[in-house]
């Protein structure tokens, strides 16, 4: 189909789009961003019969794999961390070889460092419209803790620092999609423009809350009846504020021995910590990665509650995931995830500590949770499917699209 080509249904000329995604953000353990990429493929092919999808990839070999209108580049990269299995995209003119083959209508970068900026010279160079998603509030995830090491007035220094990278880089793409109201409005006070909150999704025919499968599942887990099974899944690693997750629960296992456990399902930098809970408790599993979503989904509907403890989510896919499975979520106060959680957050964590997100699990623990956990999965089901999520992101590419043409 020809650049700028449309279809016209019924009178309305619909114009057709080619979509390419680039990330870093991708790797065989990675979770967020790659089920957004899959599940907007998996969009297309049964919702968008005109349109095609172009994935590029960091891979362990430069190979490219087709699945009718959809196609991933992998583009062989180094590995940057060897739990996590990410990898860092250096070859930027493969990138650019193979955009300039595909000629794709509009441009999306998932990445905040070296494959942004490449998007936005290729754009200009190909007249192609170039967005930004704002998957990772890095700022305040990754520089927050370095900038306490320069002192105060070092520390504000270093901030600024990252606030104006950041409204630098996605000032220079059409549009910036951030998956949260709040974040959004955080974004705009940096002076970012055309900033769109767009939110995500979750994939409702997986995610759900049947079957009634969790007895079976904690059976295999070695969950005693009567205890409440507490749930993490995400990256071991100082973003995800895994540390203050263990230390409330040995707090939890010191105080009310034998009332909890604690499955937690991803791997990072804070393995060897993990580890050293399960030596000194035995009410602990571990899965490395779940790879299968479904496998994930009888995981999450096992549990009585997840806990997320992170304070720096763009969104909090996991956590809606739990939810759509009818489990609730407990976490801490004040994150740019508070839109997705679809029950009450009273008693939630007031602080950032270890012994106030003990007390909230406590609390929560002692609620109806099989009936907080069938309001959500309704509630879910009705404001978070990805068609929906979908289609209103197409209009804004079309939109952006049109304006881009125009100008």
């Amino acid at each position: 189909m020809a650049l700028g080509a449309s279809l016209v249904l019924g009178g309305w000329s619909l114009a057709l789009l080619k979509i390419c995604d680039l990330t870093q953000f991708y790797s065989p353990f990675s979770g967020g961003v790659k089920r957004y990429l899959h599940e907007k493929a998996a969009y297309i092919d049964k919702y968008a019969p005109h349109d095609e999808h172009v994935l590029i990839v960091p891979g362990a070999k430069t190979e490219v794999n087709s699945n009718g209108r959809a196609r991933v580049y992998s583009i062989r990269s180094p590995l940057v961390s060897r739990t996590s299995r990410y990898r860092a995209l250096l070859n930027l003119r493969a990138v650019e070889e193979i955009i300039e083959r595909d000629r794709p209508d509009i441009i999306e970068s998932s990445d905040p460092y070296q494959i942004g900026w490449k998007a936005i010279a290729i754009g200009r160079v190909l007249k192609v419209p170039v967005v930004g998603f704002y998957h990772s509030h890095f700022p305040e995830a990754h520089l927050r803790n370095a900038a306490r090491l320069f002192g105060r007035a070092g520390g504000r220094r270093i901030m600024k620092l990252g606030r104006d990278y950041v409204r630098r880089l996605y000032n220079g793409m059409e549009a910036t999609f951030v998956a949260s109201d709040s974040l959004a409005k955080v974004l705009r006070s940096w002076g970012v423009r055309n900033v769109h909150a767009v939110g995500l999704g979750v994939n409702i025919d997986i995610f759900n809350a049947t079957p009634n499968d969790s007895a079976v599942t904690r059976k295999a887990l070695g969950v005693a009846p009567g205890q409440k099974l507490l749930l993490y899944v995400g990256r071991l690693a100082p973003e995800k504020n895994t540390l203050t997750l263990f230390r409330s629960f040995e707090l939890l296992a010191r105080r009310r021995p034998g009332e909890f456990d604690l499955l937690v399902i991803g791997d990072g930098p804070h393995r060897a910590q993990l580890r050293t809970l399960q030596r000194n408790f035995k009410a602990i599993s571990w899965i490395r990665y779940c790879a299968e979503p479904a496998e994930l989904a009888r995981l999450y509907r096992a549990a009585d509650l997840f806990v997320h403890p992170g304070v720096q989510e763009t969104f909090g896919l996991a956590a809606l995931e739990s939810e759509a499975c009818g489990t609730p979520v407990v976490g801490i106060r004040g994150s740019y995830m508070d839109k997705v959680i679809v029950h009450s957050q009273e008693d939630w964590a007031p602080a950032n500590t270890a012994e106030a997100l003990a007390a909230a699990i406590e609390k929560w623990s002692a609620k109806q949770l099989v009936a907080l956990g069938r309001d959500a999965a309704g509630r879910v089901q009705e404001r978070y499917a990805w068609p929906q999520v979908f289609a209103q992101l197409f209009c804004i590419y079309r939109q952006v699209c049109a304006k881009y043409r125009r100008s």
